[in-house]
């Protein structure tokens, strides 16, 4: 290989270790981190609301926004006068609930901290993540409802999942589904389209609440009756065997 090209081999690795160390150094303050944590419930927020959740003056909310949409770690959507924040990508949410994972251990004082509630279940931004969505995907597992790689529909689960008025595009760039790491459970929940729509049934149909302004998903009644009907877990959400 030519001096020219390992130069330029050089130059590349520069410049995406330099990118790499301006998105830690835009994620690296503690306000800033609140701020993208609170936009893994997957919505879209105002700065003030924003500002109310990780409570911080709307001044200071303002100038961080602005140093995470220069990072592309948010995105801005104007709607009349109101402009309203989210994250920039699943790839931004992926990152994040992988940092969690690894800040998150599970044999010390960090796992009494996490609430109870929201180890049992919340938002993985756009699908659900926690002990409930970990049970799920034991669930699809085990009855071929995915592949075993988790990342492919099977010919039942397609079926299974047209019955709950599930229909995964078969031409979406998106992959249809994917095992995602929980970070709480150190177990998998299912991401991609399918976790997306799974958790877009579950609200449409009041099998679930989302907490306004956290990621803490709450289990309506007749959603323990639903989960027990379809995919056999109880009230206490061990999976029935």
């Amino acid at each position: 290989m030519s001096k020219k090209n390992i130069s330029l081999i050089e130059a590349t690795d520069y410049n995406q270790e330099t990118e790499m160390a301006v998105l830690a150094a835009a994620m690296s303050d503690p306000s800033r981190m609140k701020i993208l944590c609170a936009l893994m419930d997957g919505k879209a927020w105002t700065a003030t609301e924003l500002s109310s959740i990780v409570d911080i003056a709307a001044s200071t909310t303002s100038a961080h926004l602005s140093r995470l949409l220069k990072a592309n770690l948010v995105t801005c959507l104007s709607q009349g006068r109101h402009r309203y924040f989210r994250l920039y990508s699943n790839n931004i949410a992926l990152l994040l609930e992988n940092m969690m994972g690894i800040t998150f251990q599970v044999n010390n004082s960090s796992r009494s901290k996490v609430p109870k509630e929201l180890r049992k279940a919340r938002t993985c931004y756009d699908h659900m993540a926690g002990e409930v969505a970990v049970k799920l995907y034991n669930f699809l597992l085990e009855n071929k409802w995915i592949s075993s790689d988790g990342c492919d529909l099977t010919a039942k689960g397609k079926e299974q999942f047209l019955q709950l008025g599930i229909n995964i595009d078969e031409k979406t760039k998106r992959k249809k589904c994917c095992p995602c790491l929980d970070w709480s459970e150190r177990r998998f929940h299912v991401g991609g389209q399918l976790g997306a729509s799974l958790l877009d049934c579950f609200e449409k149909n009041n099998w679930i609440e989302r907490v306004h302004g956290y990621r803490e998903v709450t289990i309506t009644t007749k959603g323990h009756q639903e989960f027990r009907r379809h995919f056999f877990i109880d009230n206490q959400f061990e999976a029935i065997r």
